[in-house]
């Protein structure tokens, strides 16, 4: 393209966000501690309404339901189902806000 709007060279080739393969180990470390830290949230949170007597239907569910950070295997921790994926399994650091989502359930066998 010729004239004032034609492309320079940084902008014409390849990505423009380069998004490494796999995660790093200190981004694994985070995610473990983030992971950790909802697991206390949930623990504190069952605890004090333990104590007054009471309980959370959502509480109720979500500790039937999820598993522990300990109790989740490293494929569950770092990577999630995707079905539009070869493998069906995508990083997880190429979800976009992966580091507010929880995704800590798979499909079964994937």
């Amino acid at each position: 393209m010729f004239g004032p709007f034609r492309l320079t060279n940084p902008l014409s080739g390849g990505l423009l966000w380069k998004i490494p393969w796999r995660l790093s180990r200190h981004q694994k470390y985070r995610q473990r501690e983030r992971l950790r830290k909802v697991d206390s949230i949930v623990a504190t949170l069952d605890t004090a309404l333990a104590r007054q007597g009471e309980s959370m239907r959502k509480l109720v569910r979500w500790k039937a339901e999820m598993p522990t950070e300990e109790e989740m295997l490293p494929k569950d921790k770092y990577t999630v189902f995707d079905r539009k994926v070869k493998r069906y399994r995508k990083a997880i650091h190429k979800l976009p806000k992966w580091t507010r989502v929880s995704q800590r359930l798979n499909p079964p066998g994937f």
